[in-house]
């Protein structure tokens, strides 16, 4: 007989989703919203041009204690912790001893704490290696039961100030501690749309509350896990498991700009972290990758998704395969990222991808395919 199927998990908002007429699906272990009655283009759109309200409780909140917490965390990630100022947030990527991605996450520098978020399939996993490998150097605790919400789009401020009028004061990559009727929040200006935004860290009994009262905006809709991806990929923006994974390293996923130069070779404190050798040989030219994750054009009305292999034209031998791929609402026609031979990976490239049997042109273009509008200030 085969064993029962693990019951999948609520965030706080379930309830709200259900009145608010969600099609749910299983996702990361929990039942998310995919989309709402006004449908992922819409949701799309809305975000592009308002404020869109995304419900991310699944992913994981962890704090790291302790005098040697930031060094700590500079052993398992090749970034600059140590040089973080106070609220100020990074992108950062958590490698095994290969030098493969285990997961990317975001990390502020609170003063008392080190606040991390990771993605919501990797968070047990991702305690289990934090605790193992450093939970002897600083205290690593858990804040799984917490909510988590974003708040999206080029009217996101306007909207959020009407609850938190001190958010005004920050810009794209810093964060701060607020209060809502008597609950303690964390709010940092980020998110995954390329789109200014919020991210709102906040009590599980307090969710529903602040969703409703962020709803109540008259900018705010909204939005479900089908428009968050359409919306990071037109972003460029790695979804882990697909563009990224523990067989890619940080160069090959066109992800060395997150490295900063006191880590790199020749850095006051280059290397140290797991698979130091092979990613910072990769990065300073020694042993290039030989494959590059890049952006990629439709050049026919075809929406092309992974994992279809690309070929050269006329070729019978991959050269890569596609990780990502839709049609973008934004731009109207189909987009995808993937990864190519580095021989084959400049702009312009023209490759064709394998959908049906039959072969799609596409062109290697720059990434992002939609410009960013972070508020830098």
């Amino acid at each position: 007989m085969s064993a029962e199927p693990t019951p999948l998990l609520h965030t706080p908002l379930h309830d709200l989703h259900l009145a608010l007429g969600a099609r749910m699906v299983p996702f990361a272990g929990y039942a998310m919203p995919v989309q709402y009655p006004k449908g992922l283009l819409h949701e799309h759109q809305h975000t592009r041009r308002a404020a869109g309200l995304f419900d991310v409780s699944h992913m994981g909140q962890l704090t790291l204690h302790g005098p040697d917490a930031a060094a700590a965390l500079e052993s398992l990630i090749p970034m600059d912790v140590l040089g973080l100022g106070h609220h100020r947030q990074r992108y950062g990527l958590l490698l095994n001893d290969d030098g493969g991605i285990l997961d990317d996450l975001m990390f502020v520098h609170r003063g008392d704490d080190l606040y991390l978020v990771v993605n919501g399939a990797c968070k047990h996993a991702d305690l289990a290696h934090l605790q193992a490998r450093i939970g002897q150097r600083c205290s690593v605790q858990p804040h799984f039961e917490r909510a988590l919400l974003a708040l999206q789009g080029p009217l996101a401020a306007q909207a959020l100030q009407r609850l938190l009028p001190e958010v005004h004061a920050l810009v794209f990559m810093t964060g701060m501690p607020a209060r809502w009727e008597g609950a303690e929040l964390y709010v940092t200006r980020s998110g995954y749309t390329g789109e200014d935004g919020f991210e709102i860290s906040l009590p599980a009994e307090a969710a529903r509350a602040f969703a409703e009262a962020l709803l109540r905006q008259p900018e705010v809709e909204p939005v479900g896990l089908g428009a968050r991806n359409s919306l990071r990929l037109e972003a460029g923006l790695c979804l882990y498991g697909h563009d990224i994974d523990t067989t890619t390293t940080p160069a090959e996923a066109a992800l060395g700009w997150a490295i900063q130069k006191v880590r790199r070779s020749g850095g006051a404190r280059a290397g140290g972290f797991p698979g130091a050798e092979r990613v910072l040989a990769q990065l300073d030219g020694r042993e290039p990758p030989s494959r590059l994750r890049v952006g990629l054009r439709a050049l026919q009305r075809v929406p092309v998704r992974e994992p279809a292999a690309l070929h050269l034209p006329g070729g019978d031998a991959p050269v890569g395969h596609v990780t990502s791929g839709l049609l973008s609402p934004t731009l109207d026609q189909p987009i995808a990222m993937g990864y190519v031979a580095r021989d084959h990976a400049a702009t312009c490239t023209v490759l064709h991808a394998i959908v049906r049997g039959k072969p799609v042109p596409m062109e290697v273009v720059p990434l992002p395919f939609v410009p960013p509008r972070y508020h830098r200030g």
